[in-house]
């Protein structure tokens, strides 16, 4: 799974503001990806989400986390914010920022001050909730975007910007579909 060329520091840094003005409510679903096995990615303009199986299109489901051997019922779904994705990528074209390995991508903020774990999202006809767990970079983001990123997105600012994404779990099964808003409900 290849990626862009790495970003300096300063093209990320120069970024920041583009990033920042993303919506807090509803934003739009840009980039559906499924990863049917290890390193490989398949690209949707429609899903289906469940309690328990995440993208069910994805590896999620039987795929053992290293802590408990089972997966993360926390992280069934991550999402990551279309604005941050094409920071780090270097390109504003959607499939480019695949590689990241995250299921969902918009055009929203998803900080920690704007979707506090607990918040529910309605996408689609799916509901999904922030869980707690941190979703951070790994040698595999190294890999794909460099270092600079990797150094941006677990910065302490990238984390509460949530810039390298945020940790979903499927309340409500349901469809999303490339364009469907991404809407807060109580």
């Amino acid at each position: 799974m290849s990626a862009s060329p790495a970003q300096t520091m300063e093209q990320l840094q120069a970024g920041l503001d583009h990033v920042l003005g993303a919506p807090a409510d509803g934003g739009r679903v840009e980039l559906i990806v499924a990863r049917p096995a290890e390193e490989q990615r398949q690209l949707l303009q429609r899903a289906r989400f469940e309690p328990g199986r995440g993208l069910t299109a994805d590896i999620w489901s039987v795929r053992p986390t290293s802590k408990t051997g089972a997966p993360n019922p926390d992280a069934e779904v991550t999402l990551m914010g279309a604005r941050p994705a094409a920071l780090v990528a270097g390109s504003r074209e959607p499939a480019s920022w695949a590689p990241a390995g995250d299921q969902l991508y918009a055009d929203l903020d998803i900080g920690v001050a704007n979707l506090p774990p607990g918040t529910r999202l309605a996408i689609g006809t799916a509901v999904l909730e922030v869980t707690a767990e941190p979703h951070l970079g790994c040698g595999k983001f190294i890999r794909r975007f460099g270092t600079e990123a990797m150094k941006l997105v677990n910065s302490e600012r990238g984390r509460e910007l949530r810039l390298r994404g945020v940790n979903l779990r499927v309340v409500e099964a349901g469809e999303v579909a490339v364009g469907d808003t991404v809407r807060k409900i109580d």
